[in-house]
Parts: structure tokens; C-alpha cells; sequence
């Protein structure tokens, strides 16, 4: 019975192979190959109305977006200098000065800055201990010490003072 129904199937696809082929179309020129002709022709009219708008914002505008993003990038956002470590750990999802954003986009992780550093360092315990339930936050921390959660928290409850101190 498996042979029948096979031999039945392989019949039917090769007379469909045929009937495909005998028709001509894309495969041999037909009328179908002229469509995709078109849609080709059409794309590179529409890729060259596009390139030929005029710019909204000067090269320079440009320059200066692209500069104040790697500055945002290497950490230095407002001025405020931030250790290699809070970069490394933090940054990525907190933002560079703990605002939870970055190039004008909400990161994944909350607002640090204008936290107390007391506040800050018991968050990081229970997020270490598991009682804040957060797998980023308690894979980061598992195997820092608490004197260095001490030190992340006094570096970012920091922030307020330090971006003051540089307004002045």
C-alpha cells in the first residue's frame, strides 16, 4: 500500500514539474519574468528619488550628534567621570550617569541617579541575597564582594553632587 501512494505522489509531482515548465514562466522568459523585471527597474527609480531628496540637517549637525553620542558611549555624560567598573557593569543598562537613558531612549534598567548611596547599597544586597527578584542583577552580583557594593553605590549616590560641582 506505502508503494502505491509513494509511486502515486511521484507521479503527480513530476507531471506538475512539466506542466511548470511547459508553461515558460519565469523559467523560460514568460510573462512573469517581465514582472520581476519591473519590480527591479521600479526599486532602482525609487532608491534614486530618495538619495536625491535634500538633507534635513548639515554635515556639521550630523558631526555633532555622532560626537555627543561616543562621548554619552565612553561614560563621560555631563561631565561626571565614572570608574571602569560602574562602566563595565552598570552603564549598559543603567546609562553612563545612572539616568536610565541614553541617546534620548529608556535603557532596560531604572533611574539610579538622585538615589542616596544608602539607598542604592541596600538594593544591591537584596538583589545579591534574592530578595529583590532580578536574574541580570543577581548574576552580576553574585560573586562581588560587599565592600565593593559599598563602593558602586557610594560612586552613584555621587552623581547629584558631582554634576553640581561641575554646573558651577
Amino acid at each position: 500500500m506505502k508503494n502505491i501512494v509513494v509511486g502515486i505522489l511521484t507521479i503527480v509531482t513530476f507531471a506538475i514539474m512539466a506542466w511548470t515548465a511547459s508553461n515558460g514562466r519565469a523559467y523560460h522568459g514568460g510573462e512573469h519574468s517581465k514582472v520581476i523585471e519591473d519590480m527591479g527597474t521600479k526599486t532602482a527609480s525609487v532608491t534614486q528619488q530618495a538619495s536625491a531628496a535634500p538633507q534635513d540637517k548639515s554635515d556639521r549637525e550630523k558631526e555633532q550628534e555622532q560626537l555627543s553620542a561616543l562621548k554619552e558611549k565612553a561614560g563621560n555624560v555631563g561631565q561626571i567621570k565614572v570608574s571602569t567598573e560602574y562602566k563595565s557593569k552598570c552603564s549598559a543598562c543603567h546609562g553612563v550617569s545612572g539616568s536610565g537613558m541614553q541617546d534620548g531612549r529608556k535603557l532596560m534598567g531604572p533611574k539610579l541617579y538622585g538615589q542616596s548611596a544608602e539607598k542604592i547599597y541596600k538594593d544591591l544586597i537584596e538583589f545579591k541575597a534574592g530578595r529583590k527578584e532580578n536574574v541580570i542583577m543577581k548574576g552580576l552580583l553574585i560573586n562581588i564582594s560587599e565592600e565593593e557594593l559599598k563602593k558602586y553605590a557610594d560612586e552613584i549616590g555621587a552623581f547629584p553632587t558631582l554634576s553640581e560641582a561641575l554646573n558651577k
